[in-house]
């Protein structure tokens, strides 16, 4: 028995279901492009929240000191951070830092809105 010979309907069906997979691919390529960037500054902005509740030294400073750090480091990462977006207490000695806000991506004309909120202390 031989092969038996292609449809060429089925290698039209397969091509299209390729063309399509590429597509679909190369959407989610574009959309993390877009999408990935305020994703990474933020994690670096909870890192660096993180490190900032950890140390001792912070717990000492004024609430304004600690806001100012914070900001600064949110304008350093290009992130749209405010002044009344930075929550900073002192309880029990355990310093809280929350922070609130949000990036606005546009893709192909279509506005993403992304939360975020990167805390540290308990």
């Amino acid at each position: 028995m031989g092969a038996s010979p292609v449809d060429p309907e089925d290698r039209v069906n397969r091509a299209a279901r390729l063309t399509a997979g590429a597509a679909v691919l190369l959407i989610l390529i574009v959309l993390g492009v877009f999408l990935f960037p305020p994703y990474a500054a933020n994690w670096q902005l909870q890192t660096y929240v993180n490190d900032l509740a950890d140390d001792p030294a912070t717990a000492k400073l004024p609430v304004e000191a600690v806001r100012t750090r914070v900001l600064n480091q949110a304008a350093a990462l290009g992130l749209p951070v405010q002044s009344d977006n930075v929550h900073v207490g002192v309880t029990g000695g355990t310093l809280k830092i929350d922070v609130l806000y949000i990036v606005h991506v546009d893709i192909a004309g279509y506005t993403v809105d992304l939360h975020f909120r990167p805390a540290a202390g308990s």
